[in-house]
């Protein structure tokens, strides 16, 4: 084996050959040639990849590793670290993109020349682009990691150097998801939308650069992040993303600013929450506190300070914010000042859901740095989005929000006040606010909406139950009959997996999926039957395909396949109908496609649904219980027989579908009925 050759864990080899751990276990154990570990540990080992794609080959398990999942294994099983390979990763595709005739010239003598070529390379490349002091380390490594440059390379050439490296970055955070604090492309489309048109932007705690990516052609871009490693990635990101100017430093920006003397244009920035060691006793007389010294509990309006001085007058900050610090007694005095003078201008209440933490509505500030002389603005423009989250996370209505919060805040920049429109926004005489609490929480100040859209919408509400309910009379299952318990003979979903009767796949396309910041989908792309869909029954897919981080290929969904959640140990599986047919499959969901000369589908998914049957083939996955659909039994029954319990289960289905609609209905009609007489909307007769 080479020295330092790429290794993969035997989830790694699970992706290759597209089975589940048990299928790599048991090949361990059945097949003495399979590869020895060379690495990790006895519970978890590590297998050299090339043996393994080669071994896989042989035994006909695997025709060709695909390219992206093979670059994949390398970064991840990269013997300097994946962070370190994915550096490397980024400043070879710089130069793929900047000097593609050095790259070629470098890539066509031997790995150990390329090795000893390619700092120089590198240097120059990177010096073009960072100036004299580029945030990213200017080695490959050693002469191993050159293989691994060759095949990001030739990922280049099929998705572009940009998209390769969305692709690579993307998946690392996605494996990583508790070591990093991600903006999801909505927040951060929206949040450069209000920003407007910009020259120069800057995101003092930058992350992996999804805000400074969402704004349209800057010609000089700033930012920097605590964590060297994530500062190097953001730089070359940026750098790959456009040919705007890029500097990005590696420090805390509110200890150890990079960039004292910016005035730039526009500030973009989603702060760390909550952090009660920011720097209070150290930086008690910093300049930068012009509007108050924030309390030791209060770091949010001391990065809003800090978006503030590195304005030019009349520029614009934009900050991500939990609600609290609207609020909160600590602040009032720093939130008044802001007021009065001016810098305030909007508080955003996005709908919970926008961004983690996901349980509550963030709010955004939109800040605008007062001139000399300048009159403070007599109103703060309030907007709620919040009540436009209904069915959880996955499916916010983004276009509804951007749309809604871009009319009141570009009217209200504009003419200085907005219409005001109940439950929704309205532009607040600042003088009202400075009271002893200058509580700017959007909905303490907001009329209230018309209860439930109105009594004629109620109404319909009410009618539409009424029609629901029939319906579930109607479908509810004849009085059943009792047996003894049946002692069919039976096999399992792997079994008939392994005959050829099904097909088993996984799903990975996540719903607004894309830790890297992607945008969302793009034109053409399928939509996402997201996990969420499927536990609540609803019938349309929600989710979107990420768009610019090009990933795994997407299972696309067909009439007739059988859709399963494998977490949480319910018992829920859907036929796919022909609204549902041609998404794709989203993260923790299973895809078995029968034969239908073999299976019948609502057979099959009945049968899924057995509580006994979930139970025996469930097994724990760290705080969640997990379905081996493999394990799943199934009885052998002529495929007649199989009918006649499949049009039984359908006709099942379609009644749990009723009374779930019933459900909500009845839920809404209940709410606004009481919201109705509250406000006085609706009379008690």
């Amino acid at each position: 084996m080479p020295e330092n050759a790429a290794e993969v864990t035997a989830a790694g080899i699970a992706r290759l050959a597209g089975v589940g751990r048990a299928a790599v276990s048991n090949w361990r154990r059945r097949h003495p040639d399979f590869p020895k570990p060379v690495g990790g540990s006895e519970t978890s080992p590590s297998f050299a990849l090339h043996e393994v794609e080669k071994w896989l080959r042989e035994q006909g398990k695997l025709a060709e590793v695909p390219l992206r999942e093979r670059v994949w294994q390398q970064l991840s099983g990269h013997p300097e670290g994946a962070v370190n390979a994915l550096v490397h990763a980024g400043c070879a595709l710089l130069l793929v993109r900047d000097r593609p005739t050095a790259w070629l010239e470098l890539s066509a003598v031997s790995d150990e020349r390329m090795a000893a070529l390619l700092p120089r390379a590198l240097d120059q490349v990177l010096t073009a682009r960072f100036g004299d002091r580029p945030p990213v380390p200017l080695t490959p490594g050693p002469a191993a990691s050159v293989p691994f440059l060759r095949s990001v390379a030739e990922l280049a050439a099929e998705l572009g150097a940009r998209q390769a490296f969305e692709f690579l970055l993307g998946r690392h955070l996605d494996a990583n998801p508790r070591q990093y604090t991600l903006t999801p492309p909505g927040p951060a489309e929206l949040m450069a939308a209000l920003a407007g048109p910009t020259r120069t932007v800057l995101d003092p705690a930058c992350g992996p650069g999804t805000l400074l990516r969402a704004v349209p052609h800057p010609t000089a871009v700033r930012g920097q992040d605590a964590s060297p490693d994530l500062a190097a990635l953001t730089a070359l990101r940026l750098a790959l993303h456009s040919d705007a100017e890029v500097r990005v430093g590696a420090a805390d920006s509110l200890r150890a600013d990079a960039f004292p003397a910016l005035a730039a244009d526009v500030v973009l920035c989603h702060p760390p929450f909550n952090e009660r060691n920011w720097g209070h006793d150290e930086l008690a007389y910093d300049p930068r506190w012009e509007y108050g010294f924030p309390a030791r509990n209060e770091s949010e309006l001391a990065w809003v300070q800090h978006a503030l001085a590195r304005l030019r007058e009349g520029g614009t900050a934009v900050l991500l914010m939990p609600p609290a610090v609207a609020s909160r007694r600590s602040g009032r005095r720093i939130r008044a000042d802001l007021l009065r003078r001016g810098a305030l201008r909007a508080v955003i209440a996005l709908p919970a859901g926008a961004a983690p933490p996901y349980g509550i509505p963030l709010h955004l500030w939109v800040l605008r740095k007062p001139g000399a002389g300048q009159q403070p603005s007599p109103e703060l423009l309030l907007v709620d989005t919040a009540e436009l989250n209904t069915d959880g996370r996955d499916r916010l209505p983004w276009q509804t929000v951007h749309s809604m919060v871009l009319e009141a805040w570009q009217a209200f920049d504009r003419e200085g006040t907005a219409e005001e429109r109940p439950g929704i926004s309205r532009a607040m005489p600042v003088i009202e606010l400075l009271d002893d609490d200058v509580d700017l929480a959007p909905a303490r100040h907001l009329p209230p909406p018309a209860a439930g859209g109105g009594a004629a919408e109620l109404a319909a509400v009410r009618e539409h139950l009424g029609d629901t309910l029939l319906l579930a009379t109607r479908l509810t299952p004849p009085p059943v009959t009792a047996a003894a318990p049946s002692r069919w003979p039976v096999t399992t979903v792997g079994e008939l997996a392994r005959a050829g009767a099904l097909l088993l796949r996984a799903g990975g396309a996540g719903a607004g999926a894309g830790g890297a910041g992607a945008r969302g989908a793009g034109a053409g792309s399928p939509p996402v039957l997201t996990e969420q869909d499927v536990l609540g029954g609803r019938h349309a897919p929600s989710g979107t395909l990420p768009e610019g981080a090009p990933g795994e290929e997407p299972v696309l969904t067909r009439p007739g396949d059988v859709v399963v959640p494998v977490l949480g140990g319910g018992t829920v599986a859907r036929v796919v109908d022909e609204d549902t047919a041609g998404a794709a499959l989203g993260r923790n969901l299973h895809l078995l496609r029968p034969d239908p000369a073999a299976l019948d589908p609502w057979f099959l998914a009945g049968f899924l649904r057995g509580t006994a049957n979930n139970r025996q083939a469930s097994s724990y996955a760290s705080t969640a219980t997990r379905l081996d659909v493999r394990r799943v039994q199934l009885p052998r029954l002529p495929l007649a027989e199989q009918q006649r319990f499949g049009e039984r289960f359908r006709t099942l289905a379609e009644f749990e579908d009723a009374l779930r609609h019933a459900g909500r209905l009845g839920e809404q009609l209940v709410q606004g009925l009481y919201d109705g007489l509250t406000d006085g909307t609706v009379t008690p007769e």
